[in-house]
């Protein structure tokens, strides 16, 4: 694969983007500088105390890919308001949160080209931190209302439930499709379709519209995730510029190794299954030509281009413009991307 860029028309690629995808979003591209600065005085305080662990944070803030989605969201249905950078400052923070814990989960040593925090400051730190970041994530949305604080707390319940059923799920060799689309739905999905039902609802949109922004964020955080998990057993760790591979060494079973693992001979499986359990050497090799014999690789390409265009389908809700076609850009992105 080459390097992914979006398509989108010139105009877009003169404001601020994110570096780290390609991507460029500049109708929103002062919003998302407020919401940074939201997110950065939230956490101001804490300079003093620990300083360089605030400051290793920013490493954390690559794609902007949520606040980015809720403000072009808000954007498309009217206008974006104080509460809407209020609201992306607080889903960054449980984003950044979730990144946190998960390389003390994956016992990941590098995020973004830069060592994790639990490599600098070790597990304790890592979950301390995480935590907080939870907790001032829901200080500052109970600064909007109630509804608000109603969303995103059920969007990151979703988060975490998903999260602990990944874990409780690992060494279950016979892990099925559903069981997988069910853990990422909460992991990933629940904070994206969050966010595009906030940007609408705070922008005054009807609950009609809100709901379809919601299934768009949802269906873009699903295509979004296996695209993830195909990075993690094909990617390129100096272009993803994260620990990869994780998943395999855990017993995490993703989407193409499901698929695989239910293609192939019986006998053949239940051998790959305990190469699997027994962290067989040379387990990635033997993995990649077993997901290229039943064709497994390009069947979760497939299912998430098809979960992609479903999410496109959905902002036929909103009027042509500018931000639906950085919206509609951000299917193609989260499929093709390479980190």
């Amino acid at each position: 694969m080459g390097t992914v860029m979006l398509s989108v028309p010139p105009a877009q690629h003169t404001g601020t983007g994110s570096k780290a995808t390609g991507l460029a979003f500049a109708p929103v591209a002062s919003d998302i500088e407020e919401a940074d600065r939201i997110f950065d005085h939230t956490l101001s305080q804490y300079r003093s105390p620990f300083g360089s662990l605030i400051e290793h944070l920013r490493h954390y803030r690559g794609k902007r890919l949520r606040p980015a989605l809720l403000l072009l969201t808000a954007k498309s249905c009217g206008k974006v308001t104080p509460q809407h950078h209020t609201l992306a400052a607080a889903v960054e923070m449980i984003h950044t949160a979730t990144l946190v814990h998960d390389d003390v989960l994956d016992e990941a040593e590098l995020r973004r080209h830069i060592p994790t925090v639990n490599a600098g400051w070790g597990n304790k730190v890592s979950i301390l931190l995480g935590d907080m970041l939870f907790t001032h994530s829901f200080h500052l949305t109970s600064t909007v209302d109630r509804r608000a604080c109603e969303i995103i707390g059920e969007a990151t319940n979703r988060v975490c439930a998903g999260e602990l059923r990944q874990v409780t799920e690992r060494g279950n060799l016979n892990l099925t499709e559903a069981d997988y689309f069910a853990i990422i739905d909460g992991k990933t999905a629940a904070l994206t379709e969050c966010c595009g039902k906030l940007g609408a609802l705070y922008a005054g949109a009807s609950e009609e519209v809100a709901t379809r922004l919601g299934n768009f964020g949802r269906n873009l955080g699903l295509a979004f995730q296996i695209a993830d998990d195909l990075l993690d057993l094909v990617g390129n760790e100096d272009t993803a510029g994260k620990t990869l591979g994780t998943d395999l060494e855990q017993q995490k079973l993703t989407l193409p190794v499901i698929h695989c693992l239910n293609r192939l001979p019986v006998a053949e499986a239940e051998s790959l299954r305990a190469a699997i359990r027994d962290g067989e050497s040379g387990l990635g090799r033997r993995v990649l030509v077993a997901l290229e014999k039943s064709q497994s690789l390009a069947y979760a390409r497939r299912k998430a281009e098809e979960i992609a265009r479903t999410a496109r389908q959905e902002l036929e809700c909103l009027p042509r413009g500018e931000c639906r076609m950085i919206l509609e850009a951000m299917t193609d992105w989260s499929v093709k991307r390479e980190k």
